[in-house]
């Protein structure tokens, strides 16, 4: 796993985060030389001994129950994903919930490529857990990333890595007009992934990969938030069409939890749903590897 102790890192941080005034507490011209909240401040809020927070902080006290999460997550104000994600950590933490199967390839549920197959004028594509990407159907691939070969997905060590393209890739940055807002909705989910599949050295790999890589990665990284973006509107400036603002939502295979449903849309009528419309018709039924640019195909992942 990317840290040792990984809910001790998403408590102190979560706390780093709430300063007294948030909490409700009245200070009387106290000198602090913490950020936040202290320790013990946090355990009075939620109803716990201080020594007992501390050693749950420190990796060291083992089944905390759902009440006292609850109680702990209510004083960090945090929100519902936070929330489920504190609960992930501790249930791995203490051993009470075992580590999910990780396969070495994933592949695409059959279901979903079914389901992308037979949504031709819809980008879509299938993302894994660690959001490579498995599928994309002919617009799918077109909206995001025309610049990388259409059959990419299918060869394990060439996948596209919509993690790694986002802080990597210049044609990402440039295509997403609020690149921050993506950059930071990428991080969330990697956080969730990290959560739910703590013994996955693939995905400790890519982690590892972009702190070193992206300072900007390593930033966000670094400040533990979680976020689930399973619905976000962008503002596109596609090379093909020109500007798009198109809703992104991301679906959970009812078959393969770890699998998403990725499908970008827009308002009937709308501009936007016009360039989509184009985009179907510019696109040729087969794209050709580097149509629109030099730029090679991402990296080889194991």
């Amino acid at each position: 796993m990317t840290e040792k102790n990984g809910l001790g890192m998403f408590l102190r941080a979560s706390r780093a985060r709430i300063t007294p005034e948030q909490a409700g507490l009245t200070l009387y011209g106290d000198n602090r030389r913490v950020q936040g909240l202290r320790r013990e401040e946090l355990a009075v809020l939620a109803g716990v001994s201080s020594s007992y927070y501390t050693r749950l902080e420190q990796g060291q006290a083992n089944g905390a129950s759902a009440q006292v999460l609850n109680s702990i997550a209510a004083a960090l104000l945090l929100t519902d994903d936070e929330r489920a994600h504190l609960h992930e950590l501790a249930s791995h933490h203490d051993g009470t919930l075992r580590t999910r199967a990780i396969r070495g390839v994933e592949t695409a549920d059959p279901a979903l490529l079914e389901l992308i197959d037979s949504m031709p004028d819809v980008p879509a594509m299938v993302l894994g857990r660690r959001s490579e990407v498995l599928a994309w159907n002919r617009l799918g691939h077109a909206l995001l990333t025309p610049h990388l070969s259409y059959e990419a997905p299918q060869h394990p060590r060439s996948r596209p890595v919509l993690a790694e393209l986002v802080f990597l890739d210049p044609a990402l940055r440039t295509l997403y007009v609020d690149w921050p807002a993506k950059s930071r909705a990428v991080v969330g989910d990697l956080r969730l992934a990290v959560g739910t599949y703590p013994d996955d050295t693939a995905l400790a790999s890519l982690i590892g990969m972009l702190s070193m890589k992206s300072p900007e990665f390593a930033r966000l990284w670094a400040d533990n938030r979680v976020q689930a973006r399973n619905t976000a509107v962008y503002e596109l400036r596609h090379p093909l069409v020109g500007s798009l603002t198109v809703t992104k939502q991301s679906l959970q295979s009812p078959g393969s939890h770890a699998q998403l449903l990725v499908t970008h849309t827009a308002p009937a009528g709308s501009a936007s749903r016009e360039g989509l419309a184009l985009l179907h018709h510019v696109v040729p039924p087969h794209a050709v590897p580097g149509m629109l640019s030099e730029s090679t195909a991402p990296p080889a992942h194991a």
